[in-house]
């Protein structure tokens, strides 16, 4: 039994962070200042070419990522959240005996410095982030390598963005959209309710991984 969790927007509420990071690393390069909404619904899209919407580049350079880190390390801690009840939902899926994995377009050091910080790590069993696979989300590269890993016969995948969806259907994975503490129709909006939806395609579902 395997719950897969994506990280932003699915656990955790890092919109300030992700926003006032890029906008940090664009200061640097003297670019002006981007919308934050702009920002999150431009991390979301699968279509988008971040390095060139975000900085105006080809692509993400080391230099870009230590910028980011070093806004990431020295505000996580006065801006992330952790959405209600998901420490209460992690520790409870643990004790029905889910396994408990993430895969997050995050860095491994902004990763685990969330973590930290929120005093969720110990829950996970698994973690793979942005800097360790050859394509992030939505190339499913994450996904299957944590599939692999902990050999799962039956697996799920938590997210609230089309990044994550497309992530888990080049999986063969049932994916559940969320989009906790908020009133989205279309997503499972409170931990609890999340909860039960995951134990119950874990525990009752024979066809979690497809084809």
């Amino acid at each position: 039994m395997l719950a897969i969790f994506d990280m932003d927007g699915t656990l955790v509420d890092s919109s300030v962070t992700l926003a006032n990071a890029i906008n940090y690393v664009r200061g640097k390069l003297g670019l002006k200042p981007l919308d934050g909404q702009i920002i999150l619904e431009q991390i979301a899209n699968p279509e988008c070419n971040l390095a060139k919407f975000f900085y105006e580049t080809d692509e993400i350079t080391d230099k870009h990522e230590e910028w980011f880190k070093e806004y990431y390390s020295q505000n996580h801690d006065k801006e992330l959240v952790l959405f209600k009840d998901v420490d209460k939902m992690l520790q409870s899926l643990k004790s029905k005996g889910i396994k408990i994995a993430l895969a997050t377009n995050a860095y491994r050091d902004s990763t685990m410095e969330a973590l930290k910080h929120l005093n969720i790590e110990n829950y996970f069993d698994d973690i793979i982030c942005y800097d360790e696979v050859e394509n992030g989300k939505p190339a499913p590269d994450m996904l299957l390598a944590l599939l692999n890993r902990n050999s799962a016969k039956r697996a799920i995948f938590i997210g609230d963005s089309d990044r994550d969806m497309l992530a888990a259907k080049a999986a063969n994975l049932e994916f559940l959209r969320v989009a906790l503490g908020t009133k989205d129709k279309n997503s499972i909006t409170k931990a609890e309710i999340l909860e039960k939806t995951i134990v119950d395609f874990l525990y009752n579902n024979d066809n979690l991984i497809k084809g």
